[in-house]
């Protein structure tokens, strides 16, 4: 098939273009496991307080048995698709559209995202040391997303590769700095953070509020699977690179959790005064690397930058494959399955990533400065990070039945009780306190708080959304059918 002037077939995409460790690095950097720890689950700190550790656990487990989900569902469905594919042929089409349609409003939300760390990190620093104006945020969020735009246009292997060496930097960072809070804290150290009731309000129900903000430090474990036509061996590839990615970056938000809880004060880490998230001023991380650190706590500063730029090039590359895959199958304009005759890159989806990247991070900003506890630009972090959490969940709980169902129906002889039945259903158990949760409903008597503005606005933004998403389905249905059907394909093996 041609890929003359600047279109290609449906095979235009880079084959056997990467190999396990860029692929890994895909999911984690997507992860950003540095900003998680810096932005992301400090918000779980104001909830769980002392127990923080125990929301980082509970999450890891229940993300692990999502990319179990996920592994035994990409050793038959490798695509560019990846979890619409996998709901698409596990559930039912229908279905799958539903869920394409969930990760066109998570996916893409994820670099510019991270544009408003990016931003915010470099402004505040600068602003704290030089006295410049706060609002350069704008302009480093804006070139952030124009140099994540570059890379993943340039191709797969080139931005997939740079973040290998980025998510390495930040990660040993971060390690050797919660390595050093738990070897300062010294007698302090106390298997207490493991307990529910452990320097919080409401035990149990505090901790799965906090775990909203634990859960959202994982999304990103499944990006590896939209590059399941560019990997090599796929069928292996993508499964290890799933599981991994989450077991190793749990693994390493429990050691900075743990120190962090342990050296600061389990009974004090919830305190809106005096606690952990007010610590610094609202920038804690900062504040206890200087006390251990001193002059070297400006690697805290670079590795959140790093992140932060790390993965929004990982969740641009993961948003352009989702779009390309899409648009090759017409629920999206075909334009987006257009490749580039020398990248091999789904180009025009990358540009429509790259443009509304910027603009959703630029304009949130500025919209939502002064609607948070205090004026900033991560008050859209707030919000963005909020309808991504709600979303994901909904998705990887559609994920675990797609698991069970694909191999009862599909794979019969492959079916593993375990496997297929208890680690999926187990997953989702964990997972349905923390999507009542996310909406701000107290279940249970767990005395669950609701969300603060402007995160409260997440829920109504989900709902519009699928509502869009229910016109959009029936008039595909009446229009264009086959375009739904598609989602149960699998383009590897067409």
């Amino acid at each position: 098939m041609s890929t003359q002037g600047s279109s290609s077939a449906v095979s235009g995409l880079q084959k056997d273009a990467i190999g396990l460790a860029p692929v890994l690095f895909q999911s984690i950097t997507h992860m950003a496991p540095a900003a998680a720890v810096a932005f992301s689950i400090i918000f779980a700190t104001t909830y769980a307080g002392g127990a923080t550790p125990l929301a980082v656990v509970l999450a890891l487990v229940a993300c692990l048995f999502v990319a179990i989900s996920i592994a035994q569902l990409a050793r038959h469905l490798p695509s560019a698709g990846g979890l619409y594919t996998y709901s698409a042929r596990g559930i039912h089409p229908v279905v799958g559209f539903f869920v394409a349609w969930g990760f066109m409003l998570a996916e893409p939300i994820v670099a510019p995202l991270l544009y408003l760390v990016f931003g915010n990190a470099l402004s505040g620093y600068l602003n704290a040391h030089f006295g410049t104006p706060m609002w350069l945020w704008a302009p480093f969020a804006a070139a952030a997303g124009i140099g994540v735009w570059v890379l993943v246009y340039r191709g797969v292997r080139l931005s997939t590769e740079t973040g290998v060496a980025l998510g390495a930097f930040e990660i040993v960072v971060f390690l050797a700095l919660g390595i050093t809070l738990i070897i300062a804290a010294g007698s302090n150290n106390t298997l207490s953070v493991f307990s529910p009731h452990t320097g919080n309000s409401s035990g149990l129900g505090s901790v799965f509020a906090g775990m909203v903000y634990t859960v959202l430090a994982f999304i990103g474990f499944e990006a590896s699977a939209p590059l399941g036509e560019e990997a090599k061996d796929p069928k292996r590839t993508i499964p290890r690179a799933v599981i991994l990615s989450c077991v190793l970056i749990g693994v390493f938000y429990l050691i900075c959790y743990y120190g962090a809880t342990v050296y600061f004060g389990p009974n004090t880490m919830a305190d809106p005064k005096n606690g952990f998230f007010a610590f610094n001023g609202n920038d804690p991380w900062d504040g206890l690397a200087s006390k251990v650190w001193g002059p070297l706590s400006i690697l805290v500063l670079l590795a959140i930058l790093n992140s932060a730029f790390a993965n929004s090039n990982a969740g641009a590359n993961a948003a352009s494959r989702v779009g390309f895959a899409l648009g090759r199958v017409g629920i999206l304009p075909r334009a987006l399955a257009t490749v580039h005759p020398r990248f091999k890159t789904p180009s025009n989806a990358i540009h429509v990533q790259g443009v509304l990247g910027i603009v959703i991070a630029v304009g949130l900003g500025f919209a939502l400065y002064n609607s948070g506890p205090s004026p900033s630009p991560l008050n859209a972090f707030a919000l963005l990070g909020t309808v991504a959490t709600l979303v994901i969940v909904g998705i990887y709980i559609l994920t675990n039945l797609a698991n069970v169902l694909f191999y009862l129906r599909n794979e019969r002889a492959e079916f593993n009780v375990v496997w297929n039945l208890i680690v999926p259903v187990v997953g989702t158990l964990i997972f349905i306190p923390v999507l009542v949760a996310s909406f701000g409903i107290d279940f249970g008597g767990l005395g669950i708080v609701g969300l603060t503005p402007p995160a409260s606005y997440a829920p109504a933004i989900v709902v519009v959304w699928m509502v869009i998403g229910v016109i959009l389905y029936f008039y595909l249905a009446a229009r264009s059918p086959a375009a739904i059907r598609e989602t149960a394909r699998t383009f590897i093996e067409a």
